[in-house]
């Protein structure tokens, strides 16, 4: 008999899902020519309870994706005896900025310099990925291309954050691959402001194999693992 507050998890079911993605993973990473040890598999866990996420630090995952705020924050004090790597990976408010830096390891949707300076502390350092929108869509969140050495810029000079290097979200509807190779392309621009910033975060549920063949070094995969949500 289960509750919401004590929800079943189907571990045998998570198990065997994430170890298929791990085999497609380092699959496609042979394909490429690349170590699998070097990807970053980063599971997103939005609206499943807190008791997959343990299930899956004891299956070895150490990094855990968050899209929203109030639930990550939640879960995040819930399991900090787990010591797992949150990394926040939804669009965030520049009023949210001080709270999620208290939990979280890494933000992947820098996308405007109000949230850059929101971000901003002198007491401790998180890493920053700055998000690319690839659409013509404002609202599908991400800096766009023109104006992204300015943003790196101001990411670079502010204190507290560590340019790890971009983020970036396949359109619907087009092969994902090419977008992908348009985030490596601009990487390279990146790189010129600040060498050391190599990581790409790109690659999800549908498309994780196609961003490990143009770079990808973190994957933010969710039902692929963790299954569908919970109703």
């Amino acid at each position: 008999m289960t509750d919401e507050l004590h929800p079943v998890v189907d571990t045998a079911g998570l198990a065997e899902r994430l170890g298929r993605v791990r085999a497609d993973i380092a699959d496609a990473a042979a394909e490429a020519g690349r170590d699998a040890g070097e990807l970053t598999t980063i599971v997103v866990t939005k609206f499943h309870p807190a008791e997959l996420v343990s299930e899956l630090a004891a299956l070895g995952v150490r990094d855990v994706g968050e899209n929203r705020h109030q639930e990550a924050q939640a879960k995040a004090a819930e399991l900090a005896h787990l010591g797992l790597n949150w990394h926040f990976v939804g669009q965030l408010q520049s009023k949210k900025a001080r709270q999620v830096r208290a939990y979280a390891s890494a933000v992947h949707s820098v996308d405007r310099p109000a949230l850059v300076d929101a971000l901003r502390s002198d007491a401790a350092t998180i890493d920053a990925f700055v998000q690319v929108n690839l659409t013509d869509d404002p609202g599908r969140g991400g800096v766009a291309p023109g104006e992204l050495e300015s943003l790196v810029e101001r990411v670079l000079g502010t204190p507290g954050l560590r340019l790890r290097g971009l983020m970036a979200v396949a359109p619907l509807g087009v092969p994902a691959r090419p977008e992908f190779a348009r985030v490596r392309a601009l990487s390279e621009r990146v790189r010129a402001l600040a060498p050391g910033a190599t990581a790409l975060s790109m690659g999800m549920s549908h498309d994780y194999r196609d961003a490990i063949l143009e770079g990808a070094t973190h994957l933010r995969i969710g039902t692929a693992i963790t299954g569908n949500r919970p109703a």
